[in-house]
């Protein structure tokens, strides 16, 4: 490097010293208003940015890479580097160019990485998803204990908890962080389950995650003596936690977020699902990757940024206890009950904005008056909902309700303080309202209003001098200057005149003199534009320090308008879907009557098809294995069942007649098939490691669905495992379960397994068809009707011919059993030898042949009418 600054400009030396410290970054080297890359980074940036790669001088011969971005547009460019796995070093000009001159001719303007962009550390609108949590975890294990911390620095929610290196993959599912921090050197042991999550795996040095310098970093962060203020925790835990601090301190250049102080949660706090079952059940992303068609955007009736956040927690971690489930269902209950109320709160709450963000941003001195702007109407909605509420509220909505108020301080002085619309920057001016400020007020109207300030001090002038005749006027040279007549200069230069107008210049015709008070208005006056902007910057970081100083109750009155807008949407969404509130607690009951699958029904409204409902029992018998067609809905109904756990525990109301669910631990999913070439796994193989981690997990209290386990293998090895899956479920996890197979041979167990009972998806058969009727009852599928769906799909007619043939004479063999089934295939004519004949054209009705002649308009009401008789006798007498 030192012989590379001896044959580059002084500028360039600089760029390679700072690239040096952050080689795993790109470089954003601030030059006036652009941001510019050189060397590789500019290659690398140029293509993912896909602008133009130019170059600039040159280094060791050859030219340098160049291309730049422009510094007002940046955060655009941020977010497209992220997305593609750059991290970038945001360098900074930490001087002007005429105060480096100052040091000398050829002096360097002064930079310094000022932050570095990561997935993680995102805080700006333009980055970040509102509607959706931005965070950053760190993962450590200490003796075979290990914790995952997590925070999101764009609200400042700090979480930790203990976690098993088995249930990383699980936990990581759930928060679904940007970034995840682990200890250098162990990235091998989790790249794979980090990847699986979707997040940027990131090291840091062992120090980092020391749990002794750790505790003293966290008790500096917070200002306290002890972290046991907060709780008890584990040094894996403090570690985590610690990693996260110093990483942040890292990342933001010591510029810290307002972070909460740390929320220990419990394992068994939520009910478990794990990645594939959250993949499987489509929860908040879909199987395309994005949110629509997700149960998230199905249910998401929210209004407010932080009550779509609060709702996608719920929805991911699902609550295991009987009494915050209860809490939550009275929540939406009285919201229900009170319709007019619900639309006055989400009404309401239209109007108010996200405080949680607009808070981090100015506590990272990235905000600006907007952001206070925000806050200052939100505090007044606040004041406006808490006035509109009841006293009776439920519990989860009274201590909601205390947080909204008790703001009026603070209300008064972005009130008394603020323009109705600022400016997005503090540097643009002009956000600062009249009358605040005396002295910011004096400087405005030397700035606006210079003219009538100096026609004041003329008037003034001529009345104590008595001279008419006296004029203010300016130029480049003098300034403002007093001018008068020779004749009429004589007497000011007299006593006591002489003792207010000083004398600076006489010409041909005219005197000029000045006075104490215009020189220092002339000055003002010069000056007022910058001196107004240095007053408003002065009196923003006087209101940003006010801001932050409430930062505990702005963060409470975010969480409290959050829980009314997450309890009102649900309350709505009860109401005009016609959910009902299901009961939960703690048996082992399983009873939905009339239940649907809400994302589904929500997809056939849309084309006016009514959905099926179908009731769930698995209160006596714990497993239903369910047979029938494909095509039929049986995926649908395993799904829906583990969303009405799911929305249930979150406490939320569910799309049923009534629902009984004793609290659910756990949810795994086997349903659908896909391979995972990445890792060389076949479907069959991504089929048997998911229902490996099912029987090796599932507990009593969890609910299994799997569908079609052991289809990816040879006929009898596949009834092989389903049925040996079947009887561990039944006798050792002893969960409940839904278990779909087309494997006809695993009804009998129904009579084995006091546990189990048969059900079928019901279809109808007319004409060679199958009509699928969507209804779950009681029993056992007497066929699969796989010709009849092949059909429906549209293959050729001779290949489903050809099928019926073959089918036939394969269940041929099967009732004569012994090896008369391999006789039988051996027998079978090659397809070309005997091509199945064409299918013969239906014979028309005599109902059909009667319409044939019909011309509907020339029918009268009373021919129409008798037609519709006549053809109704027809069709009787065809049946």
């Amino acid at each position: 490097m030192s012989s590379a600054k001896n044959t580059v400009t002084p500028m360039m030396a600089q760029y390679l010293e700072i690239k040096a410290q952050h080689p795993d970054a790109l470089l954003f080297y601030r030059m006036g208003d652009f941001y510019e890359m050189f060397f590789d980074d500019a290659v690398a940036a140029a293509e993912a940015l896909d602008i133009a790669l130019t170059k600039r001088g040159k280094h060791d011969g050859d030219d340098i890479p160049m291309c730049g971005v422009p510094h007002h547009a940046a955060e655009g460019y941020f977010l497209t580097l992220i997305r593609k796995g750059f991290r970038v070093a945001v360098c900074e000009q930490m001087e002007s160019p005429a105060e480096a001159k100052k040091r000398g001719y050829k002096a360097v303007v002064k930079r310094e990485v000022v932050r570095l962009v990561t997935p993680g550390t995102l805080t700006e609108d333009s980055l970040l998803d509102a509607r959706r949590h931005n965070f950053l975890a760190a993962y450590h294990v200490v003796r075979d204990e290990g914790a995952l911390a997590w925070v999101d620095i764009s609200t400042g929610g700090f979480h930790v908890m203990p976690c098993a290196g088995a249930a990383l993959g699980p936990e990581l599912a759930r928060i679904t962080p940007r970034e995840v921090i682990v200890i250098d050197g162990s990235e091998g042991q989790w790249s794979e389950v980090i990847a699986d999550s979707g997040a940027t795996l990131t090291t840091l040095g062992a120090a980092a995650f020391d749990s002794s310098a750790g505790d003293k970093r966290l008790c500096a962060l917070y200002k306290v003596g002890s972290l046991d203020a907060f709780g008890t925790f584990s040094r894996a835990e403090i570690g985590a936690m610690s990693a996260v601090a110093e990483y942040l301190d890292i990342t933001q250049r010591g510029n810290l977020p307002l972070l909460r102080p740390p929320v220990r949660e419990g394992q068994s706090a939520a009910m478990q699902i794990d990645a594939a079952t959250r993949r499987s059940l489509e929860l908040t992303h879909a199987m395309n990757g994005g949110r629509q068609g997700s149960l998230l955007h199905c249910i998401d009736r929210t209004v407010t940024a932080g009550g779509a956040r609060l709702l996608e927690r719920r929805l991911s971690s699902p609550s295991c206890s009987i009494e915050v489930i209860a809490a939550r269902q009275d929540a939406v209950s009285f919201l229900c009950e009170n319709q007019r109320l619900t639309e006055d709160i989400r009404d309401a709450l239209k109007g108010v904005h996200d405080i949680d963000r607009a808070l981090s941003r100015l506590a990272l001195d990235r905000g600006g008056p907007r952001d206070m702007a925000a806050i200052r109407n939100t505090l007044g909605q606040a004041a406006d909902l808490s006035q509109g509420l009841p006293e009776n509220l439920p519990s989860v909505l009274a201590d909601a309700a205390r947080d909204l108020t008790g703001h009026d301080a603070l209300l008064d002085l972005l009130d008394q303080a603020l323009v109705a619309e600022p400016p997005l920057l503090s540097r643009d001016g002009a956000f600062i309202a009249p009358d605040y400020n005396e002295e910011l007020d004096e400087v405005r109207k030397l700035r606006d209003e210079g003219r009538s300030v100096i026609a004041g001090m003329q008037a003034e002038y001529i009345a104590l001098s008595a001279v008419q005749s006296l004029k203010i006027k300016h130029n480049n040279v003098l300034g403002y200057f007093i001018e008068t007549t020779a004749t009429h200069a004589e007497k000011m230069m007299a006593p006591p005149l002489s003792e207010t107008f000083i004398h600076r210049q006489t010409t041909a015709n005219q005197v000029r003199f000045t006075t104490v008070d215009l020189s220092e208005i002339e000055t003002k006056i010069l000056n007022a534009g910058g001196r107004a902007l240095e007053i408003e910057k002065r009196l923003y970081a006087d209101l940003r320090a006010a801001i932050i100083d409430q930062a505990g109750p702005l963060g409470a009155l975010a969480r409290a308008l959050a829980t009314f807008d997450q309890a009102a949407a649900l309350a709505h969404l009860a109401t005009t879907e016609n959910w009902v509130r299901p009961r939960v607690d703690d048996s082992r009951a399983f009873e939905i009557t009339n239940g649907r699958h809400p994302v589904v029904e929500n997809a056939l409204q849309k084309d006016g098809t009514p959905f099926v409902a179908n009731d769930c029992d698995l209160t006596d018998a714990h497993i239903w294995l369910l047979t029938g067609p494909n095509m039929a809905g049986k995926s649908t109904f395993l799904r829906q069942n583990a969303l009405l756990a799911i929305l249930a525990q979150m406490g939320s109301f569910v799309p049923a007649s009534e629902a009984h669910i004793g609290v659910v631990s756990q949810i795994f999913s086997r349903v659908g098939a896909s391979d995972d070439l990445a890792r060389g796994r076949s479907t069959f193989m991504v089929e048997m490691v998911e229902t490996a981690a099912i029987l090796n997990q599932a507990d009593d209290r969890a609910l299994v669905i799997l569908d079609e386990i052991g289809r990816g293998t040879a006929t009898y090895d596949g009834l092989s495992i389903a049925w040996a899956t079947l009887e561990h479920l039944h006798d050792v996890n002893r969960c409940r379960a839904l278990f779909a197979t087309h494997y006809h041979e695993m009804a009998t167990l129904s009579n084995k397994l006091e546990g189990v009972e048969n059900a079928t998806v019901a279809v109808k058969e007319w004409d060679g068809d199958v009509i699928f009727l969507h209804e779950v009852k009681r029993g056992t599928a007497d066929r699969s009707y796989g010709v009849q769906v092949a059909r429906l799909a549209g293959l050729p007619p001779v290949v489903v011919e050809r099928a019926k043939v073959v089918l036939e004479a394969l269940e041929k063999g099967e009732r004569e059993g012994g090896s008369t089934r391999k006789t039988v295939i051996d027998d079978l004519p090659l397809f070309s030898a005997t091509p199945a004949p064409a299918p013969a054209k239906p014979k028309s009705s005599q109902v059909e042949e009667k319409l044939q002649n019909i011309h509907p308009d020339t029918l009268s009401p009373r021919e129409a009418l008798d037609l519709i008789y006549e053809l109704t006798e027809m069709a009787k007498g065809a049946e």
